[in-house]
């Protein structure tokens, strides 16, 4: 069962082509890692899943269960931008992922209450709940807005660039938590720029360049020594030790 079908999706912005008839799907506890050189589409491609822009052409379609009105109960985005112009806490921020579940005036209840908590939780942010979200670090702030995101619960997380400013300890955690969260039959879709993490976690991988799709389908068929080269210009060094792994080793 599919969570979303994208198809021919393609967009121009500011008279320049971005999307060229890109074709998507992501299926039910699958992780999908949207990869590619700066400027290939991924960011545009994310907003359009989540309804920030209108494509030109083609359509997005989500599963029967999600209702246009649910949308924001069932789809959270994590957009790339760190930047939290207002000075609340981190819990306050946290508990702005309820908001779609609650009625307008209405107070959390116990649901929402537990849903924050357990947020906060695993993503090791709950002993900052007091402080000003306008104080913390980078990657502090990244840890933040993934808990808003997964406070919601939601049934699809579209997270672009889920690991930017984490240590290696953090971005492991990112991407082992949203590896879980397709456990139970929900779906992310992840821009990433770090391969050897989409190769480690992703179960699909597309790989966008210049706006179109190069290739699509498992880590070890995507990222291949002719692909690499041919979109990021690198090449790489390839182990199978406890899994399929990738290390961008040299700039051609």
């Amino acid at each position: 069962m599919k969570w979303i079908e994208a198809n021919q999706i393609s967009i121009s912005l500011d008279g320049f082509p971005i999307l060229e008839n890109v074709d998507l799907d992501l299926e039910k506890g699958e992780m999908l890692g949207l990869i590619g050189p700066n400027g290939a589409g991924k960011t545009t491609l994310l907003r359009i899943l989540a309804r920030l822009l209108e494509p030109d052409t083609g359509s997005v379609f989500m599963g029967d269960h999600i209702r246009a009105e649910d949308f924001s109960k069932k789809v959270s985005y994590l957009a790339q931008s760190q930047e939290i112009h207002w000075p609340i806490s981190v819990r306050r921020l946290v508990s702005l992922g309820r908001i779609p579940h609650l009625m307008p005036w209405q107070q959390l209840g116990p649901e929402d209450e537990e849903a924050i908590e357990q947020a906060m939780k695993v993503t090791d942010v709950f002993h900052l709940g007091d402080r000003s979200v306008d104080h913390l670090a980078g990657g502090e702030k990244r840890l933040v807005l993934l808990a808003r995101a997964l406070a919601t619960r939601p049934s699809i997380i579209l997270a672009d660039e889920p690991v930017q400013g984490l240590d290696p300890a953090h971005g492991l955690q990112v991407m082992e938590l949203l590896k879980q969260f397709t456990a139970s039959g929900c779906g992310v879709i992840a821009v990433l720029h770090d391969l050897t993490l989409a190769a480690r976690f992703c179960h699909r991988i597309m790989l966008l360049d210049h706006g179109k799709v190069l290739a699509v389908g498992r880590p070890n068929e995507v990222l291949t020594a002719e692909n690499l080269r041919k979109s990021y210009h690198v090449e790489a060094k390839y182990g199978t030790t406890d899994g399929f792994y990738v290390i961008p080793w040299r700039k051609l």
